[in-house]
């Protein structure tokens, strides 16, 4: 489970003080696909950064099955599995090579080493080119490779971010595919991407981030009835949309 509670990030400018997340509370249970969703500067990124422990927070907290990001980030980067378009994989090693890394890196050694690689390179398809170097691989073999990397270890947690940019429909269905197992599995999900309708398709509940804060949060019924708009894109502009001058 991923717990965020009060969760605020302010940054120190010459003149001002700017407040990139601004008391941000949401929870995301065991099964569940949460769509942490807004426009570029909504506070995303910086927010991800914060339940990942990269980042202190100014005020609040994130929790990972009962880890507080801020108090033991170790502990909590054992517990996810974080996938983004602009990750980096290790050019001059093949993907069997960098996925035995990774394995040992969170901990499983000798005789678990192989088995775990061969189970998520069949997962997502990823044996055709289980011996090709990273160097070699396309946009969407790259990808699986970022996700079979960001799950080798199975975490009970996700965070994906923008998981599927770049890809065709066929590899970005692979993404898919795994995200309902991963649900199944129930592993807690955050989703964040600019492809509102594949955020429809998949999540089960949203966040709708502006400026910071937390305009909008529930299912999509949830949003429909709040909003009197009737898909995200929609939702989206209506949100975004700068309020009239009096």
């Amino acid at each position: 489970m991923i717990r965020v509670e009060n969760l605020t990030k302010t940054f120190e400018t010459d003149t001002t003080d700017f407040i990139a997340v601004d008391n941000l509370s949401f929870q995301v249970n065991p099964g569940e696909v949460y769509g942490l969703l807004g426009p570029n500067g909504a506070g995303k990124t910086t927010t991800m950064r914060m339940v990942l422990g990269l980042m202190q927070p100014t005020e609040g907290f994130a929790e990972v099955e009962g880890f507080r990001s801020s108090d033991s980030p170790d502990e909590v980067k054992r517990r996810i599995g974080f996938v983004s378009a602009t990750a980096g994989i290790y050019q001059w090693l093949t993907v069997r090579e960098m996925l035995g890394f990774f394995c040992e890196m969170y901990g499983l050694r000798g005789s678990e080493v192989e088995p775990r690689v061969d189970h998520v390179a069949d997962l997502l398809d990823c044996r055709p080119f289980l011996d090709q170097r990273c160097a070699n691989l396309s946009t969407g073999q790259r990808q699986r490779v970022n996700l079979a990397r960001a799950i080798v270890h199975d975490p009970p947690t996700m965070l994906l971010d923008e998981p599927t940019l770049g890809l065709d429909v066929v590899a970005s269905q692979v993404v898919f595919d795994y995200i309902r197992l991963a649900q199944e599995l129930q592993k807690s999900i955050i989703l964040c991407t600019h492809r509102l309708e594949q955020a429809e398709r998949v999540c089960n509940r949203f966040g709708l981030l502006h400026q910071g804060k937390l305009v909008h949060e529930g299912s999509l019924q949830d949003l429909q009835n709040q909003t009197g708009q009737q898909n995200l894109v929609d939702m989206f502009l209506q949100m975004i949309k700068p309020t009239p001058a009096t």
